[in-house]
């Protein structure tokens, strides 16, 4: 198949199989991606993620581009990107048209909010799995503590979280290549 087709009925297969934006297609990115596609491994996922935080737009629109440039260069970034957001686009015209004459609805709210909490729980494990894969040694735990306290303690920024933690990777990477 065609991979610019391939990656956007892919990116489509995601957009169309997950609700709750960026955070709740991480799981889904993660199994279509990582395991079953290898277009990228699980740090690129992480790191994906992590410059999606920091760069204007949607997490899991950052992330498919970056994914589809990486398999198939500008135009798979493209192709990866639209392949994301066509299902979206497509529901919110249908909830558009229909959901103000049916918002009003306990059932409806009830649903809604089933969804957030089947959404949180799916992306549990994931987390748990991307942030084995990510902390490699003392430091990267120190600055994973630490940056934990920052966004749910503190209630940081994710972009400042992010940048904060890329600059003290930096910061120790370079010291202990100074060591030695």
């Amino acid at each position: 198949m065609n991979k610019y087709l391939n990656l956007y009925l892919t990116m489509m297969k995601v957009g169309v199989t997950t609700f709750g934006g960026g955070y709740a297609m991480l799981p889904v990115l993660q199994r279509e991606l990582v395991e079953n596609r290898g277009w990228i491994t699980e740090g690129d996922l992480t790191d994906y993620f992590a410059v999606g935080q920091c760069t204007p737009g949607i997490i899991a629109v950052n992330t498919a581009t970056f994914t589809g440039y990486r398999v198939a260069g500008n135009l798979g970034g493209v192709a990866a990107t639209l392949g994301l957001c066509t299902p979206s686009i497509v529901i919110i015209l249908i909830i558009a048209i229909f959901l103000g004459n049916f918002a009003d609805y306990p059932a409806v709210g009830h649903a809604l909010a089933g969804i957030r909490a089947g959404v949180c729980a799916i992306m549990i494990p994931v987390v748990i799995r991307l942030t084995r894969a990510s902390i490699v040694d003392w430091p990267s735990g120190l600055i994973f503590i630490a940056a934990v306290i920052a966004a749910a303690v503190f209630g940081l920024s994710p972009v400042v979280v992010v940048v904060v933690a890329g600059i003290c990777g930096y910061a120790i990477r370079t010291m202990q290549r100074k060591k030695t």
